[in-house]
């Protein structure tokens, strides 16, 4: 198993390094220069100048490159060319924030999805699947923005119990960290479990006309302990697969969430750094989501073999 793991993870290499090579070139494609987007258009030649040199922006991209990769290996992402601020501290303030926001999102979605999706495939073709599948298209339609503004408009200004955007730490008051999670959450939450509801029950579906279920059910065994034991419990690798992947997309998509709440996390943080061309900010931040996600797909990969030990890593 751990010979396994150490494989897996040392084949992941090459795709940390493609993904360093595309985000260094297309950061350097982004119109405008940083020097001057820092400096504004009033600067003088000479501090332009001697701000590209500090940050070596006039060096030929294959020699920055190999600097940036030296610096990384010894865990130096640079400093921002914006506040000054070193990469590295500044990504890990916004990675918090963010990490709340997905995981709150996974639970909500899953709260909703899972016993929904199950209630769908055991009563397939009556109200509850129709209402159900209802639900899951308005989920999958509606845009998450339109959605974090109708939640606004509801429960900040015409019932003014949530505040409308905002963050506060945890450490520093968590009741309120609560109360300015649980619309960005819901938001996030409401897109994910519509796609989990579908997918829930289309396994169960499938699963349900297994014979091992039929066995059971002419056993006698209780219909709770048929579709939660011996149903469902066979139908968690697909779910759990799509569950990966989508708390991979939350952490490096959720920006147009964390902007309507003004959430401080690592997609604003994105978005602010390519408006003021801030390379070493962009490299970083597209990098760190990169490898999150690689890591998530493995801890899925790991999980696997936990809900069914038949299955290795491979």
């Amino acid at each position: 198993m751990a010979r396994q793991l150490l494989g897996r993870i040392t084949s992941l290499l090459p795709i940390l390094i493609g993904v360093s090579v595309v985000v260094f070139l297309l950061v350097r494609l982004i119109p405008g220069d940083p020097v001057v987007a820092l400096l504004g258009m009033e600067a003088t030649p000479e501090a332009i100048a001697a701000l590209r040199e500090r940050y070596k922006l006039d060096d030929p991209w294959a020699v920055q490159y190999l600097a940036w990769m030296g610096s990384l290996l010894t865990g130096d992402l640079g400093r921002s060319v914006q506040s000054g601020r070193e990469v590295l501290p500044l990504l890990m303030d916004a990675l918090l924030p963010t990490l709340w926001l997905a995981l709150a999102a996974t639970v909500v979605s899953l709260a909703i999805a899972i016993p929904t999706g199950v209630i769908a495939a055991t009563r397939r073709d009556t109200g509850a699947d129709m209402l159900a599948s209802l639900l899951s298209l308005f989920g999958l339609s509606m845009p998450s923005f339109w959605i974090g503004v109708l939640l606004i408009l509801l429960f900040s200004i015409h019932l003014p119990i949530l505040p409308a955007s905002g963050y506060v730490a945890p450490s520093e008051d968590f009741g309120r960290f609560l109360l300015h999670l649980i619309l960005p959450a819901i938001t996030l939450g409401t897109a994910l479990a519509a796609a989990i509801m579908r997918m829930t029950r289309a396994t169960m579906l499938e699963v349900l006309e297994a014979d091992y279920v039929r066995t059971a059910r002419a056993k006698g065994l209780p219909r709770r302990k048929v579709i939660w034991k011996h149903a469902y419990r066979n139908a968690q690798i697909p779910i759990i697969t799509l569950i990966g992947i989508q708390f991979g997309q939350v952490l490096g998509g959720v920006v147009i969430t964390e902007t309507i709440f003004s959430w401080p996390g690592i997609g604003k943080l994105t978005v602010d750094a390519i408006f003021a061309r801030d390379y070493p900010v962009v490299q970083g931040a597209v990098l760190l989501t990169a490898g999150l996600f690689v890591l998530i797909n493995l801890a899925t990969d790991i999980l696997y073999t936990i809900v069914d030990p038949r299955m290795r890593l491979s």
